[in-house]
């Protein structure tokens, strides 16, 4: 029912102005402090996960909001498996870790969960929290310790107990009523479950028997439902979904049907059973006792008076959409969860449009974190965040900061001033082919790494082939042969290669090029000649050696040093190997075959897959990996250290930053290149940087 989008996920920082009478502003820390990560060109797409300044965070799937006395946000995040926290102009992770899913116990990143689902809060500030997949009930305190109260995970059933020895099946909604106790909305098992803070679970309404008749305690039946909430009499109200009711419970357990009909879907104002529901699921109260109800399948948020009159708040009946506005102006997609602030405030959790919105008294609803933009992917020039990319791989800079991507999935070319200003300098959006040319008229296959040789062209791994862009956009093949996969050394279209994975220039007249499907490092000179520099085709290791006398396993990122040496990221054999011009090839840096991610000095050091190699006048490399969202820096001595992101967790930011990018998380960064006192780098359609050390 509720969208599970799975994208990739950058971080990226910006300066933000204030959002409404929230009175989010740090814009001015940011800009003050922050020298992390930042943007120069393109758009991310709306359901990432991504921390930061309110206009740039993102939400995978938002679908319960609570907001504490100090006016926090604390948003469950459910596909992203964490709670998020919104306070001072941050989204920030609150407890969990981005994308990792599990059952953990423990405090702030360290604790894990497994799609959580609703979220309450109580006068300590203490988070209760339904989860899912597991179907258990934890706390959180205000510093973050994640605790499980009741439920054993991942073993589901309807019993009565105390904290493990209860059991619940996909428990949504959870509240805390006027009595002291927690009631939860028991999905799957379609009973209200009445929980003490002390963890004791009791059955408060229906049985496992799925249905909408309404009766005392356990002679009531439910179906499916799902938001739930508490008035000021004690009476407990529940969002039956199936059912498209609200239902009444009084604190005896009589269980009757507010509002809406049983089973009679539709989208009409009214007042008890005359007004109709289209899945109901998320449910507030305000302080006179009103009810207001995230409606997902109008996606509208209706209100409900306690004499059980329904009227529209905001949102268009059945017109799906992102926009802003006053009452039915405004359009939402899908609206799971509902709180409300201290001023009287609605904060809606926009599922479908991964976005949180906020609704006045007045009934003016505005964006409070994440984006309307479902973009990101395209093929667009521009300036700044007004260009679009298609999964871009390579990059590389020209001696006036010009910064060129190959944007692989638009088989083009594409060239990004130091300003962000983006053009397309050759090959067609979309258009995949052999023909050499001008501009628009030259087609690519798969250009995935770029670099620019003392020549001042830039040169193309193009799958097969080794291209050759002029800065005017005329396009060359200087050796291989299109959609013509094989082994032979040789000059112009008489060579072959199976993958060109990178590409770097000596700044001598010479190319160095990673043949992954080979196992083999190539060299290629400038006029086309190409000879095999190092390893054996065909044959995959981590053997040491002369020539042919070493061994590589998926040769993918490769740069030459200012010393002359030649390194390649060896993906799979999670190292750092080093050429001399001599063809000698030993191990730089990390151990072969121990994947993970630690600094250290030479094979101390571990690596988790590096791919992207860049270096700079220092004689310093620098490596992105695939299995963890971080950048390295190794030194000429082989000392490894981590410059930006953050290990084992998904692209997003964790906290207002104060000493650099370290603090930054990188999220993909396929491509490197150091240009002036940055390091570039494309992933998730953008072109970021981080400042080099």
């Amino acid at each position: 029912m509720f969208k599970k989008a799975v994208m990739l996920l950058s971080f990226i920082s910006v300066l933000v102005s204030p959002i409404g009478s929230l009175g989010f502003g740090r814009g001015a820390f940011w800009q003050k402090k922050y020298v992390g990560l930042q943007l120069l060109a393109g758009q991310f797409q709306a359901s990432a996960m991504i921390n930061g300044p309110l206009s740039l965070a993102r939400f995978r799937e938002p679908r319960a909001v609570a907001v504490n006395a100090a006016g926090d946000i604390f948003i469950v995040d459910s596909n992203a498996s964490v709670i998020r926290k919104i306070s001072n102009g941050f989204v920030t992770t609150f407890a969990g870790k981005l994308g990792a899913f599990g059952h953990v116990n423990g405090t702030g990143e360290n604790a894990r969960f497994d799609y959580p689902k609703a979220i309450a809060i109580d006068g300590a500030g203490n988070l209760f929290v339904t989860e899912g997949n597991t179907s258990t009930i934890r706390k959180i305190t205000p510093g973050g310790v994640v605790t499980t109260v009741a439920g054993s995970p991942g073993i589901t059933g309807s019993e009565d107990g105390t904290g493990s020895a209860a059991r619940f099946s996909d428990p949504e909604g959870i509240t805390l009523a006027a009595d002291g106790n927690f009631y939860i909305a028991d999905k799957n098992n379609s009973m209200i479950r009445k929980m003490t803070p002390a963890g004791v679970v009791t059955t408060f309404a229906g049985s496992e028997v799925a249905g909408c008749a309404d009766g005392t305690g356990t002679a009531a039946q439910f179906s499916y439902p799902t938001g739930i909430v508490g008035d000021s009499a004690g009476n407990i109200y529940v969002a039956c979904s199936t059912c498209a009711t609200i239902r009444k419970i009084t604190p005896a357990g009589v269980v009757t049907t507010f509002t809406g009909q049983a089973y009679a879907n539709g989208a009409v104002d009214g007042t008890g059973t005359a007004a109709r529901f289209n899945w109901p699921v998320g449910l507030t109260i305000d302080s006179s006792d009103n009810l207001y109800v995230a409606d997902y399948g109008n996606s509208a948020i209706r209100k409900i008076t306690p004499s059980a009159v329904v009227s529209n708040v905001a949102g268009a009946y059945g017109d799906y959409g992102a926009e802003d506005g006053t009452g039915t102006a405004a359009k939402f997609s899908g609206p799971t969860g509902i709180g409300m602030d201290g001023a009287g405030n609605l904060i809606v959790t926009d599922s479908d449009n991964s976005t949180i919105r906020k609704i006045t008294p007045a009934r003016v609803v505005t964006l409070v974190a994440g984006s309307f933009s479902w973009g990101g992917d395209g093929s667009v020039d521009g300036t700044g965040t007004t260009a679009l990319f298609s999964a871009p791989e390579g990059i590389t800079a020209d001696s006036a900061g010009n910064i060129y991507v190959a944007d692989t999935a638009n088989r083009t070319i594409r060239k990004v001033t130091p300003s962000g200003i983006v053009t397309t300098i050759a090959g067609s959006p979309g258009q995949a082919g052999d023909a050499d040319g001008t501009g628009s008229a030259a087609r690519f296959s798969y250009p995935t790494s770029l670099s620019m040789a003392e020549d001042g062209n830039i040169y193309v791994a193009d799958e097969y082939r080794i291209r050759k862009v002029t800065p005017a956009g005329v396009v060359t093949t200087l050796a291989g042969s299109y959609n013509n996969s094989g082994f032979a050394d040789g000059t112009g279209a008489a060579a072959r290669f199976a993958g060109v994975a990178g590409i770097a220039s000596d700044g001598a007249g010479n190319l160095f090029v990673s043949d992954s499907g080979n196992y083999v490092i190539r060299k290629v000179t400038l006029a086309g000649v190409v000879t095999t520099f190092a390893g054996q085709v065909g044959v995959q290791g981590s053997t040491n050696g002369t020539g042919t006398g070493a061994t590589f396993s998926n040769v993918r990122g490769i740069t030459v040093s200012s010393s002359g040496h030649i390194f390649v990221a060896d993906t799979d054999n999670h190292i750092i190997r080093k050429i001399t011009s001599a063809g000698v090839v030993t191990t730089f840096a990390g151990a072969a075959g121990q994947g993970a991610s630690t600094d250290g000095t030479g094979s101390g050091a571990r690596f988790s897959q590096p791919h992207s190699l860049a270096s700079d006048s220092a004689g310093n490399i620098y490596t992105a990996e695939w299995g963890e969202p971080i950048i390295r820096k190794i030194t000429p001595g082989a000392v490894v250290t981590t410059i930006a992101g953050l290990r084992s967790t998904a692209p997003g930011y964790t906290g207002a930053p104060s000493n650099g990018s370290k603090d930054s998380e990188v999220g993909s960064a396929f491509g490197l290149v150091v240009s002036g006192r940055k390091i570039f780098f494309v992933g998730e359609n953008t072109v970021k940087w981080v400042p080099r050390p």
